[in-house]
C-alpha cells in the first residue's frame, strides 16, 4: 500500500507539473469604465469552460488558463458583457461600460442624485452618446423620440426656434404646458430674452427657444422627471414635468484637450403641390378664364428657398487632480436658414470647477454658461392676413409672371395685394442679439461623515435687442409708401438662493437613509422697451434716431416692467433602502408665490413612491432577472406659469405713456393649479442585461385650472383670473424595450422602442365658453376651429361637418353651415420612438426614428391660402383642387372653416442616421479621433398635405393655447453633416 501510495503520488506531481506546463496565469484588474472604480464580484470565466472567479475587493482576479483557452468572457450586472482576447498577455486592464441597465449608474434627481437602482419614480436618464446627432441648436431636441410619453415638435424650421414639448400630454387650458428646465441645478422662467415683434399686416414672428443659448456639445446627461413622485420636489413648478440638464465636467487627470468639427447642408424637407406655370394655364382655361397667364413659367418657393449651409466648431480643455477638477469649453455654430436671408450664429463659451479644502471637507463648485447669439429674421408669422407672410407670399404668386423684370428689376405692382416675396425678402430687415449668462456657484461643507451643509447662489441674466424695418417701396398696406421700423429691447434676470441639509447613512446593516432638507428663494425680473415709426424720409433707418425720423403720428413709443415675482420655497426628502429590497421615498415642499392672491399664498405638494427589487428576493434571486423592480408613486404638483401681477389690480398704459384704464382685476382667491398623479411601474432586465426596459401605467387630474375673462359689465374694462371648476384628466400606458440583439466581440446590435398610449379629457367643466385655435387668412377673420368642452380632449376641434362639393361646385356643409360639430383631436393617442445601433468592428450605424398617431392638424394654409377663389385674384392654388376626380369647384365657393381641412396627423419620421468610423488614436498626438456623416430629417412616412404634420403654430387667441393647426410655417429642413471629433 505504501508503494502504491507513493506511485500515484509520483503520478499525480507529475500530471500537475505537466499542466502548470500547458497552463497561463492571467491575472487583472476589472473596473467601471467611466468612473474608474474597480468592480466588486465581476465574474470572469476562460471562454468555452468552467474555469473562472470572482473578482476581489480590489476588483483584481488571478486564472490558471488551460491549454486552448484564447478568450476571457467578463461580466457584471448591469454591464455589457465582454469578451476579451488574451493574446499571450499575462495581464489585462479590463474596463466595463454599463448598458442602460447598469443599475450603478447615477440618475439626477432634484436637489441632488440617486443610483438608477434605487429609484422609484418615472424618471428617464439620457446620456450624451445616446443624444440625437445632427444640427441641434437646443437642448430638447437631443432627446426628441428617446423618452415615452415625451412629445417634442418643432414649431418652426427657423434656425433656433421655438419648441412643443408635452410629458404625458396636455394639463393646462390656459397656462404654459411646457415642462420645467433646471440646468445644473438652477431652474430656469422659461422665457427668451429676444424680444417679440408684431410686424404691420405680417403678424407676429414665432418665439425663440428658450434654451438656444446652452451649447449642446457641453451637455452631459439630460433627465426627465415625469411623475408627481420624482417632480414634487419642484412643487409648484412641476406640474407638466422637469427636465434636468447637467452640464459636463472635469475629469482627474493631466489636461486633455477635446475637438470637434462638423459642416453641413440643408435643404427642404417637403414642398407643398401647388399648380406649374402650364398647370394653371391649363385650369384658367378649363374655367373660362382669360386673365391671369403672363407667358412665364416660375417656380416662387423655389426663388426663395436656398441651400443652407451650416458649420459648428467645438473645444474643450479638461483635467485637474483629486483636490480640483476643471472644464473650460468655447463654440460656435454658424446654422444658415433654407429660407433667404434667414439663420443663427451662436457664440457660446463655459467654465465649471469643483475644488476641495481642509481635508476635502469643503468642497466649491463653480459653474458658469455663456453665449451670444445673433439671428437674422425672416418675415414669416404666425397669424399673417391674406396677404400672407413670406411662405404664403411665395406659394400664392403667378406660377406664369416671372418675379423679375426683362430688365432685371423686381415685378412690384403698388396697391396690389399680392406681394412678390422676392421683394418682400429685399425689403425686409429683422435682425436680434441676445447675451445670456448663467453662472453658478455652491459651497459644500461636510459637518460630519453624515452629514453635508450645501448652498448655491446662482443668477441668470439674459439681454436682447432687436432692430426690424421694411422699405417703404413694398406694396404692404400701411407700409406702402411710409415704411416701417422698430426698435425694441428685453432684459430678463432672476436669482436663486438655495441651502440644503443632505444626510446619508447606513442606519443598520440592512436599512440605509438619505434625507435632504431645503429653503430656496427664487427673483424673477423682466423689463423691456420698444420704439416704432414710419413715414420716413429714407429706407436707411438710424434706429437710434427712430423718434427724430419719422413723423410725429406715427410714432410708438412703450415700456413694460412686469412686476417682480418672487419664490420662497420650503422641502424636504427621505429614501430609505430596506436590504436593497424594498424602497421607500417621501417629499413635500410648500411653495409661497407673489403671483397668488393674498388668501392663496402658499402651496403645499406631497409625494409617496415605494419600490420593490423583486430579484433580490430568495424566490426570484436565481430566476431569470437581472433587475425586476416594480414602483409605485403618488404625488401632487402645482403649475404658476402664467402672467406676474394676474391677482393684484393693475392699470394698462399704451404708446407713449398714455393711460389707458383698469387691466386686470385683483381676486385674493386666486389660487394654484394642482396636478395629482399616480404612476405604477415595472423595470426588468434579463440575460445580464442583454434584454432591459420598463413599464409604466399613470393617471393624471389637474385641478383649480387657471383662467382669465373679460370682465362683465357694468363692471370696468379689464381681465380677471379665477380657477375653472372642472378637471383635466390625462392618463396613458408607456413602454420601454430595448434588447443587443448581437453582443459579440466585433459585432453588437441594439435595438430599441419606446411609445405610448395617451388619453386627455376635460371633466365636469360647466363654466362659459371658451374659444381658441384662430384662423387667419383671406375672408375668415375671427373664425376658431377649438373650444374647452367637458367630455372632450383639450384643444378639440369644433368646426363644420363637410359633405364635399355639390353639383353647384359649391360646399355641402349640414345644417347650412351653422352648427359646429366636435370632428377631430389634435392630441396623438399614440408616440412611438425608435432607436438601433450598429456596430462592427470600428463602424458604427446609429439610426432614430419618431413618430405620433391617432390625432388630427387643421391645415390652415390649404383652407386661406391656396383656395380655388385665387383664379379670380391672380394667386396660385393648391394642386389638389383641380383633376381629383369630383365635382369641379366653383370659384365663387367662398372660404369657410370646416373638417374639410383636418388632416391625419400621423407620421413616423426617420429623425436623423450617424454612419461613423472610429480611427483610435493616430499617431503620437490625437486620440479617440472619430469621423462620421448624419442625415436628419430624412424621410418621412404621413398622408399630412402640409410641409412637416411635426408642427404646433401658434393660433392661440387672448392667451388661450392652441394646439395642431398648422399656418405656412418657416418649412422643415433635411440635412446633411460632416464631422470629426478628436483629442489630444
Amino acid at each position: 500500500m505504501k508503494k502504491l501510495s507513493k506511485l500515484l503520488s509520483l503520478v499525480a506531481a507529475f500530471l500537475f507539473i505537466g499542466m502548470q506546463v500547458q497552463a497561463q496565469t492571467v491575472s487583472g484588474t476589472v473596473t467601471d469604465a467611466d468612473s474608474g472604480e474597480p468592480l466588486v464580484g465581476a465574474t470572469v470565466l476562460v471562454q468555452g469552460t468552467t474555469v473562472g472567479e470572482f473578482t476581489d475587493s480590489e476588483g483584481k482576479f488571478s486564472l490558471n488558463v488551460p491549454e486552448g483557452g484564447t478568450n476571457l468572457v467578463v461580466s457584471f450586472l448591469g454591464y455589457l458583457e465582454q469578451v476579451v482576447p488574451i493574446n499571450g498577455q499575462t495581464s489585462l486592464n479590463i474596463s466595463m461600460s454599463g448598458g442602460a441597465l447598469n443599475l450603478n449608474e447615477v440618475v439626477v434627481v432634484g436637489y441632488g442624485t440617486v443610483k438608477k437602482k434605487d429609484v422609484t419614480g418615472a424618471v428617464t436618464s439620457i446620456k450624451a452618446e445616446d443624444f440625437n446627432g445632427g444640427i441641434m441648436t437646443a437642448a430638447d431636441q437631443l432627446i426628441q423620440g428617446k423618452v415615452s410619453g415625451v412629445q417634442i415638435m418643432n414649431n418652426s424650421g427657423q434656425p433656433g426656434g421655438g419648441s412643443t414639448v408635452r410629458i404625458r400630454g396636455n394639463s393646462s387650458v390656459r397656462t404654459g404646458n411646457q415642462p420645467l428646465y433646471v440646468v445644473d441645478g438652477v431652474p430656469l422662467d422659461g422665457r427668451t430674452a429676444r424680444p417679440d415683434v408684431g410686424l404691420p399686416d405680417l403678424g407676429a414672428s414665432p418665439v425663440a427657444n428658450p434654451l438656444n443659448f446652452i451649447n449642446p456639445n457641453d451637455i452631459a446627461s439630460i433627465d426627465v422627471l415625469k411623475d408627481a413622485s420624482a417632480a414634487a420636489i419642484y412643487g409648484a413648478r412641476g406640474a407638466n414635468g422637469v427636465i434636468l440638464i447637467t452640464t459636463k465636467r472635469g475629469k482627474t487627470g493631466a489636461p486633455s484637450v477635446s475637438y470637434s468639427a462638423a459642416g453641413g447642408v440643408s435643404s427642404i424637407l417637403k414642398k407643398l403641390d401647388v399648380l406649374t406655370g402650364d398647370e394653371y394655364r391649363q385650369t384658367l382655361s378649363d374655367y373660362g378664364l382669360t386673365g391671369g397667364d403672363f407667358g412665364g413659367s416660375e417656380d416662387a418657393m423655389d426663388a426663395i428657398l436656398q441651400n443652407g449651409v451650416t458649420q459648428n466648431y467645438n473645444v474643450s480643455v479638461n483635467g485637474g487632480n483629486d483636490q480640483g477638477r476643471y472644464r473650460v469649453s468655447a463654440g460656435y455654430i454658424d446654422n444658415e436658414g433654407i429660407v433667404k436671408e434667414s439663420g443663427m450664429k451662436r457664440y457660446s463659451a463655459s467654465f465649471n470647477g469643483s475644488y476641495k479644502f481642509l481635508n476635502d471637507r469643503l468642497t466649491i463648485d463653480m459653474n458658469l454658461l455663456a453665449s451670444h447669439t445673433k439671428e437674422q429674421i425672416a418675415p414669416i408669422s404666425n397669424n399673417a392676413g391674406f396677404t400672407g407672410s413670406l411662405i404664403g407670399q411665395a406659394l400664392q404668386w403667378f406660377p406664369t409672371r416671372p418675379l423679375r423684370l426683362p430688365n432685371g428689376d423686381l415685378d412690384i405692382e403698388l396697391g396690389s395685394t399680392t406681394i412678390n416675396p422676392l421683394a418682400m425678402l429685399e425689403a425686409y430687415d429683422d435682425n436680434s442679439n441676445t447675451t445670456n449668462i448663467l453662472g453658478s456657484i455652491s459651497p459644500s461643507f461636510k459637518i460630519t461623515d453624515d452629514l453635508t451643509y450645501k448652498f448655491l447662489y446662482s443668477v441668470n441674466h439674459g439681454v436682447g435687442i432687436r432692430r426690424s424695418q421694411i422699405a417703404s417701396w413694398i406694396n404692404v398696406q400701411n407700409v406702402e409708401g411710409r415704411g416701417w421700423a422698430n426698435f425694441a429691447n428685453n432684459n430678463l434676470l432672476s436669482e436663486q438662493f438655495t441651502h440644503t441639509l443632505n444626510y446619508n447613512s447606513d442606519l443598520t446593516d440592512a436599512i440605509s437613509l438619505n434625507a435632504v432638507i431645503g429653503y430656496e428663494f427664487q427673483r424673477f425680473d423682466q423689463r423691456s422697451m420698444g420704439i416704432s415709426g414710419q413715414d420716413f424720409l429714407t429706407d436707411e433707418i438710424e434706429y437710434n434716431n427712430i423718434l427724430q425720423n419719422s413723423s410725429q403720428g406715427s410714432r410708438g413709443l412703450g415700456s413694460n416692467a412686469s412686476p417682480t415675482v418672487e419664490l420662497q420655497s420650503y422641502f424636504g426628502r427621505l429614501n430609505f433602502n430596506i436590504s436593497d429590497k424594498y424602497l421607500l421615498t417621501a417629499t413635500v415642499r410648500a411653495d409661497g408665490s407673489s403671483k397668488f392672491g393674498a388668501n392663496n399664498k402658499y402651496g403645499v405638494f406631497p409625494s409617496f413612491a415605494g419600490a420593490w427589487n423583486l430579484h433580490n428576493e430568495d424566490f426570484l434571486v436565481d430566476g431569470p432577472f437581472d433587475n425586476l423592480k416594480l414602483r409605485v408613486g403618488w404625488g401632487q404638483t402645482g403649475n404658476q406659469e402664467f402672467p406676474a401681477g394676474a391677482a393684484q389690480e393693475r392699470y394698462a398704459f399704451g404708446n407713449n405713456g398714455v393711460f389707458q384704464g383698469l387691466e386686470n382685476v385683483a381676486n385674493p382667491d386666486l389660487k394654484w393649479e394642482t396636478s395629482t398623479t399616480l404612476n405604477i411601474g415595472l423595470d426588468f432586465g434579463l440575460l445580464g442585461g442583454r434584454i432591459y426596459g420598463s413599464f409604466d401605467y399613470f393617471t393624471k387630474n389637474t385641478t383649480d385650472l387657471l383662467f382669465n375673462f373679460e370682465t362683465i359689465q357694468p363692471a370696468p374694462a379689464g381681465r380677471y383670473w379665477v380657477n375653472l371648476p372642472g378637471e383635466v384628466i390625462n392618463s396613458g400606458f408607456e413602454y420601454l424595450i430595448s434588447a443587443f440583439i448581437i453582443s459579440e466581440e466585433n459585432l453588437t446590435w441594439e435595438l430599441g422602442i419606446n411609445g405610448a398610449f395617451l388619453q386627455n379629457s376635460l371633466e365636469n367643466y360647466d363654466g362659459p365658453n371658451v374659444l381658441t385655435g384662430g384662423l387667419h387668412g383671406q375672408g375668415i377673420s375671427g373664425a376658431t376651429v377649438q373650444r374647452l368642452e367637458s367630455g372632450q380632449p383639450l384643444n378639440s376641434f369644433y368646426t363644420r361637418d363637410w359633405g364635399g362639393i355639390g353639383e353647384d361646385g359649391f360646399d355641402i356643409l349640414e345644417d347650412d353651415g351653422n352648427t359646429l360639430f366636435f370632428l377631430g383631436d389634435p392630441n396623438p393617442d399614440q408616440l412611438l420612438g425608435i432607436t438601433t445601433t450598429l456596430t462592427a468592428g470600428d463602424v458604427s450605424l446609429n439610426v432614430n426614428f419618431n413618430g405620433a398617431f391617432g390625432h388630427v392638424i387643421y391645415n390652415n394654409t390649404l383652407n386661406t391660402v391656396l383656395p380655388i377663389g385665387n383664379l379670380n385674384s391672380g394667386r396660385n392654388i393648391a394642386a389638389s383642387l383641380v383633376n381629383n376626380g369630383g365635382n369641379q369647384e366653383a370659384i365663387a365657393n367662398s372660404i369657410k372653416s370646416s373638417d374639410r381641412y383636418l388632416e391625419p396627423g400621423d407620421y413616423l419620421k426617420l429623425t436623423n442616421a450617424t454612419l461613423s468610423y472610429n480611427l483610435g488614436n493616430v499617431g503620437d498626438y490625437l486620440k479617440n479621433a472619430r469621423v462620421y456623416v448624419t442625415g436628419q430629417n430624412l424621410l418621412i412616412f404621413t398622408q399630412f398635405t402640409g410641409f412637416d404634420p411635426e408642427v404646433n403654430v401658434d393660433k392661440q387667441v387672448n392667451g388661450v393655447p392652441s394646439f395642431g393647426i398648422e399656418y405656412i410655417p418657416y418649412p422643415t429642413a433635411r440635412s446633411i453633416i460632416v464631422g470629426v471629433n478628436f483629442g489630444f
